[in-house]
This record gives C-alpha cells, sequence and structure tokens, in this order.
C-alpha cells in the first residue's frame, strides 16, 4: 500500500504513472475524449495485436473479470464490450480516472478503483479471470502480486499475465546506450531495467524465473513475443526520445531480428490456471 514516504518505492512508481498513463503522452491524441479514446484502441491493436488473442475478450461474455492495472484503459473496454462482468484496479487515482470517464463515454460498466496489485481489494476465490498487461513487474514485490493474483482466481479460473522479458532486444539496446556508451559495460541487465526502462525498479524476468514465480499455479504455459520496442517500429516510450533514436530507428535491421532473435522480444506472455 501507499505510504507517505515520498521515496518509497511504491510511491515513485505512482507518483511516475500518475504523470502519465502508458501510452498517454504517445498515442493519446485526437480533438476531444471520445477521438482519444478511440485513436489510442485503434494504435494499441496495430502496435500489439496478439493482445487480442491472448487476452481473449470474445471468451469472457458473462465470466467475472478482473483486470489488476487498467492503464487508459482500452483492454477494459473490450472485455466490457464483450459482456464480462468486469471490475478493475490500478495503482493511480490518473488510470481510473480516465478508464472510468472512458466507459461513461461508450456506454460501459465496471467496477474499478484505486488498489495495490500486492494487496488486491477482493475476497479468495472471487474471480473466473484475471487479467494483466505490464504491470506487476513495475511492483516491488511482484512475487507477492502475483501471489495475490493466486488468490483472488476462482478454482480452475484463468490468470492472463504479460510482464518483461529479461533476454530482449528492449533490454541489449539499453545496456549498449546507458552501459557500454557510458563505458560502464559490467552495468547488469536487473540494473538497466531497474533505472532506464519506465518507472523506477521496473523488472525483468527469464522464462526459468516466471515459472518459479507462478509456481503456485496448476499450469503454467509461456511464450514470448518481439514488441514494437524491440523492432523499433515505433515510440520508444515516455523517457526516450531524441536524434540519436531516430536515425538508429530509420537503420535498425527489422527483418534479421524476425528471423534470427524471434524468442529475444520483451514481452511474455503467461497463461495460467489456478
Amino acid at each position: 500500500m501507499l505510504t507517505t514516504d515520498k521515496n518509497h518505492p511504491k510511491q515513485l512508481v505512482a507518483d511516475f504513472w500518475n504523470e502519465a498513463s502508458c501510452g498517454e503522452n504517445l498515442y493519446f491524441k485526437g480533438e476531444n475524449l471520445q477521438e482519444k479514446f478511440n485513436n489510442q484502441l485503434k494504435t494499441r491493436y496495430a502496435l500489439e495485436p496478439y493482445i487480442i488473442p491472448f487476452a481473449g475478450f470474445a471468451e469472457s461474455k458473462g465470466k467475472k473479470v478482473l483486470e489488476v492495472g487498467v492503464g487508459l484503459g482500452a483492454d477494459h473496454q473490450m472485455f466490457a464490450e464483450n459482456g464480462a462482468i468486469l471490475h478493475g484496479c490500478d495503482l493511480t487515482e490518473r488510470a481510473i480516472g480516465l478508464t472510468r470517464q472512458r466507459l461513461e463515454i461508450f456506454g460501459l460498466r465496471s467496477e474499478l478503483q484505486v488498489a495495490d496489485a500486492e494487496n488486491l481489494p477482493y475476497a479468495d476465490d472471487t474471480f473466473d479471470k484475471v487479467y494483466s498487461w505490464g504491470v506487476i513487474h513495475h511492483s516491488p514485490d511482484t512475487p507477492k502480486a502475483a501471489s495475490e493474483i493466486h488468490r483472488v482466481l476462482k478454482e480452475k479460473g484463468k490468470a492472463k499475465i504479460m510482464i518483461y522479458h529479461k533476454k530482449s532486444m528492449v533490454g541489449y539496446m539499453l545496456w549498449l546506450r546507458y552501459g557500454l556508451m557510458r563505458f560502464r559495460p559490467f552495468t547488469s541487465l536487473e540494473t538497466i531495467y531497474s533505472r532506464y526502462l519506465e518507472s523506477p525498479g521496473t523488472k525483468a524476468y527469464t522464462t526459468k524465473e516466471a515459472k518459479k514465480m507462478f509456481s503456485m499455479f496448476k499450469d503454467v504455459s509461456i511464450r514470448t513475443e518481439l514488441s514494437h520496442g524491440d523492432l523499433l517500429s515505433s515510440g520508444a516510450g515516455q523517457r526516450h526520445q531524441g536524434v540519436l533514436l531516430k536515425i538508429a530507428r530509420k537503420l535498425y535491421p527489422r527483418t534479421v531480428i524476425r528471423r534470427f532473435f524471434p524468442t529475444h522480444g520483451l514481452f511474455m506472455l503467461i497463461d495460467l490456471t489456478k
């Protein structure tokens, strides 16, 4: 839970995402809120088309679904449009406020609240599905968040979780920029992700580490996806801009990456059954 200590790791995460929800600075554009939400949703699934089959929006009708970390609310909107009995939480007031506005504009419903992934405010065995895309790796105690997801799921319930993959092209590029180019070649990938990717303390995991973290689940299935960040095919996030990046984007060997490094994507997609 958040504290009054402004330097507490969780407060630093909340402050970072309260400045702008994920993608807000890059893809939230338009003349009014409805247009902004529509543009962000369209861009999200154009850049990350694997979200749609992974999340299973169309299979969620009538199921009690929790999204942990709603962000700008595009996935939440999709669950609501497909008839889920929907709940959502996020660490930040900004994300909950924007998602609430989004659902109101499109005439959709969800029970939304500000909450901490490490201390979910739901009873044991509540949900048929828990979904979380790119969220719990920002939490200071990610294994605790994984345990909480397991706790609130019903027996035989499904969880769909995306966390960052350590051995990714994004990680290697950040190491080149903030490690090698600063004459610090022994800087670890853990340090690189923690200091330079997104919010302070961001983590990434190997598949072996992820399997261990989610070992309380009966079934664990993991695959990785090359993200638009790995392929430098989009804006690079809230923290990374500049001339050098623009040049790199034009020269980047995407065909080579896709062919020879297909498993070195930032996104680790985890299917779980309790």
